[in-house]
Formats: structure tokens, C-alpha cells, sequence
């Protein structure tokens, strides 16, 4: 019984720090809580290039589709006034939105 009384202040200063860390934790919470919305609402600028990379890809990949369709279609026909020039779609000229 004792050793129990003098246990008993060590338990209450080794305890003390959680709950002035919980209690912190607690108070902070709603700060974090709207930043991440925050974070979760808007674009990065690494996001926003990476998403416009994306774009650029698919569109040359379908430039370079077209290109080859063309290609292989006025092949053969080289007086056809539709074979005359590519006049395809560009990457980066038309709007990506």
C-alpha cells in the first residue's frame, strides 16, 4: 500500500502528457480537417501539368493516327485534291478544354 502512495504523483506526471497531448490534438483538429479540404478542392500546379501532359499525349497520338490514315489513304492517289496536304488536326493549336 506504500509503494502505492508513492507511485501514485509519478503516474500522475507520466500521464499528464497525454492528455496535454490529446488535448492539443483535439484543438488542432479542425485547422487539419480544412486544410486538407482545402487541399483536396484546388489543383496543384504539379497536377495541373501533369494533367496537361496528359492531354498533349492523346492529342499528338491522335494527330499521329490521323496523319498515318491519310498517309496510307493518298498513297496511291497523289492528283486527288483531298490528298493535296495534310490539313489535319495539330496538337497544341486547338483548344484541349
Amino acid at each position: 500500500m506504500r509503494k502505492l502512495v508513492l507511485l501514485l504523483p509519478l503516474a500522475g506526471l507520466i500521464t499528464g502528457g497525454c492528455v496535454a497531448k490529446t488535448a492539443w490534438d483535439v484543438a488542432t483538429l479542425p485547422v487539419k480537417a480544412g486544410s486538407k479540404a482545402v487541399d483536396w478542392t484546388t489543383t496543384s500546379q504539379q497536377e495541373a501539368d501533369r494533367n496537361y501532359g496528359r492531354k498533349m499525349r492523346k492529342a499528338e497520338a491522335r494527330e499521329g493516327g490521323e496523319r498515318k490514315a491519310w498517309e496510307k489513304r493518298c498513297k496511291k492517289r497523289r492528283g486527288d485534291p483531298e490528298c493535296a496536304r495534310y490539313q489535319g488536326y495539330r496538337a497544341g493549336t486547338a483548344d484541349l478544354r
